[in-house]
């Protein structure tokens, strides 16, 4: 799963920006790296626990995930940032 750009993260809450690393295979991956506390189970796409509110920005998906989200949410464990993102956290 590659991001097609290189990306910053805002999260809303804090106003913090972290950067994901290359060897991040996941948002959720990111956000735990910089000790980012997100509620998550399955690290798949499955079970949706993790989902956030994506304010600003796109992200990708390897495969579609199988979770029910709404519009403008967003699963961190099987997405990357697709450019400069924000984020409800």
């Amino acid at each position: 799963m590659m991001a097609t750009k290189p990306a910053r993260i805002v999260l809303t809450h804090s106003g913090k920006m972290v950067e994901p690393e290359l060897h991040h295979s996941s948002l959720l991956q990111t956000l735990e790296h910089h000790q980012l506390e997100v509620e998550f189970q399955c690290r798949e796409g499955y079970c949706g626990s993790c989902r956030v509110k994506l304010c600003k920005g796109q992200v990708c998906y390897a495969s579609q995930p199988l979770a029910f989200i709404q519009q403008g949410e967003i699963l961190p464990c099987c997405c990357q940032p697709d450019g400069d993102i924000e984020i409800e956290l």
